[in-house]
C-alpha cells in the first residue's frame, strides 16, 4: 500500500465518524419536542419541560459548532503537514526516542487543551450558567485546568516514558510489559483514586452522625456490605447536579455522596440510590468492567505491536523517519472503528448491569424510593426523557429513565 492511500484512508475514517455522529445527533434532536410517555409525564411541570427542551437544543447547537471546529482543526493538521512540523520540532531538541515522544505528545495535549479553553468557558459559564447549573468560579475553573494539566504532564508523562522505554529495549515484547504497567495502574487507580486524586479537586468530609448515616449503616449491615468510609463531597462548589458513587476494594471501600444529592433527596431515596450502588458491587459488575478493560487493553496493545514498526504508518503522515510516536497516531485512527464497536458492547453491558443494580435495590429496599429519586435527579439535571433509540444504543451507558421505571414496576 502506498503512503498516500493510507493517508486518505485515515481521512475517510475521520470523515465517516463525523458524519455518523452528526446524523445520530440530528436524529436525537428530532425527538426533543416529543411528548413524554405517561410513566415519566410527572417529572416536569410544563414550564420546566420547556426549559429542558431549550437546554437540549442549546447543547445540540453548541455541539454542532464545536465538533465541526474540531474536525477542521484535525484535517488542517493532516493536510498542512502538522505532524511533520511537530516531529521536526521535537527532534530538534533531542535524538532520544523517549524525549522526542514526550515533546511530541506534550505539545499535542497542551495545544489541544489551550484550543479547547474557549469552548469549555462558554459551556461552563454561558450554557451551564444560563440554566442554573454552574457554581464554578473562574478561579476554580482555571485551577482545575492547571491541576489536570500538571497531572497529565507528570503522571501521564511518566507512563508514556515507560511505554516508550519498553518499546526501545524490549522490542517485540513491549506490548506485554506495557499491558502489565497499564493493568497495575488501573488496579491502583480503582483502589486509591478517591483517596489520592479526588482531594486535589474537591473537599471530602466524613458523613456526620445522624439520621442519614444511621439509615445507611443499618442498610449496609442488613445486606452484609461492610463499609467504614462514607464521605460527602462538595460537588456544589462546581455544579448543582447530584451524584453518588462507590469505589475501592477490601478495606479501601468507600461510599461518596455529593452534597447536592443530600440536599435534593430524602433519606429513604438516598438509601435506595446507595442500594443500587451496592448492587453493582454484589453482582460483581466492577470486577467485570475492570477485567474487560484489561483484556481489551491487551488485545489493543498486541495489535499495536504487530504494526507499530511499519514505516508506512509514519510515511502516511508525511514523516520520512519511522517514529514510534507518529505510528501511535496512525494506529489510533485505524483502530478507532474497533474502539467504537467495543464501546457499544460495553455500553450494552453497562445498561444490562444498571437493570440488575436497580433490581437489587428493589429487592433490598423498595422500587418506589428509587423511582422517585431517579425522577428527581432527571428533573434537576434537565435530562432528555425522549432520546432516539439509536442514540441510546450507541452512546448511553445507562437505560433511559422510562425503561428503568418500567423495569422497576415489573
Amino acid at each position: 500500500m502506498e503512503p498516500t492511500t493510507l493517508f486518505y484512508i485515515l481521512i475517510t475514517i475521520l470523515l465517516i465518524k463525523y458524519v455518523l455522529d452528526t446524523v445520530l445527533n440530528h436524529l436525537n434532536a428530532k425527538h426533543f419536542n416529543d411528548i413524554p410517555p405517561n410513566e415519566v409525564s410527572d417529572v416536569y411541570e410544563i414550564n420546566e419541560y420547556q426549559k429542558s427542551q431549550l437546554y437540549k437544543k442549546t447543547n445540540h447547537n453548541f455541539n454542532i459548532f464545536s465538533s465541526l471546529f474540531s474536525l477542521i482543526t484535525t484535517l488542517s493538521f493532516f493536510f498542512f503537514n502538522g505532524f511533520l512540523m511537530l516531529d521536526n520540532f521535537a527532534r530538534g531538541f533531542s535524538d532520544n526516542t523517549i524525549t522526542t515522544t514526550l515533546i511530541f505528545f506534550g505539545i499535542i495535549i497542551i495545544g489541544s487543551d489551550i484550543i479547547s479553553i474557549p469552548f469549555s468557558l462558554y459551556k461552563t459559564f454561558v450554557i451551564e450558567g444560563e440554566f442554573g447549573f454552574n457554581k464554578t468560579s473562574k478561579k476554580t475553573f482555571f485551577l482545575d485546568k492547571l491541576k489536570g494539566l500538571l497531572m497529565t504532564i507528570f503522571l501521564g508523562g511518566a507512563i508514556l516514558a515507560l511505554i516508550t522505554w519498553f518499546y526501545e529495549f524490549t522490542e517485540s515484547y513491549f506490548w506485554l510489559y506495557t499491558w502489565g504497567l497499564i493493568t497495575l495502574f488501573s488496579l491502583f487507580m480503582n483502589m486509591f483514586y478517591s483517596k489520592l486524586i479526588v482531594p486535589l479537586f474537591n473537599k471530602q468530609t466524613p458523613l456526620k452522625e445522624g439520621e442519614l448515616k444511621n439509615a445507611i449503616t443499618e442498610y449496609t449491615n442488613s445486606v452484609g456490605f461492610k463499609v467504614d468510609h462514607i464521605f460527602v463531597i462538595n460537588g456544589s462548589k462546581r455544579s448543582t447536579k447530584a451524584n453518588a458513587y462507590f469505589s475501592g476494594f477490601g478495606n479501601q471501600k468507600r461510599i461518596t455522596l455529593y452534597d447536592t444529592l443530600i440536599n435534593d433527596l430524602s433519606t429513604e431515596e438516598i438509601v435506595a440510590v446507595l442500594a443500587h450502588e451496592v448492587g453493582h458491587y454484589k453482582r460483581k459488575h466492577i470486577i467485570f468492567n475492570l477485567t474487560a478493560s484489561i483484556i481489551l487493553t491487551g488485545f489493543t496493545l498486541f495489535l499495536l505491536s504487530l504494526f507499530i514498526n511499519t514505516p508506512i504508518f509514519s510515511l502516511a503522515l508525511g514523516v520520512s523517519t519511522p517514529s514510534f510516536h507518529v505510528g501511535l497516531i496512525t494506529f489510533g485512527i485505524l483502530y478507532s472503528p474497533i474502539t467504537q464497536l467495543t464501546g457499544m458492547f460495553m455500553n450494552f453491558m453497562s445498561r444490562k448491569f444498571e437493570y440488575q443494580a436497580d433490581n437489587y435495590a428493589k429487592k433490598t429496599v423498595a422500587s418506589e424510593p428509587l423511582i422517585s429519586s431517579l425522577k428527581k435527579l432527571s428533573k434537576n439535571s434537565l435530562s432528555n426523557l425522549t432520546p432516539h433509540f439509536l442514540y441510546v444504543f450507541i452512546h448511553y451507558s445507562h437505560p433511559t429513565l422510562l425503561n428503568r421505571i418500567k423495569n422497576l414496576k415489573k
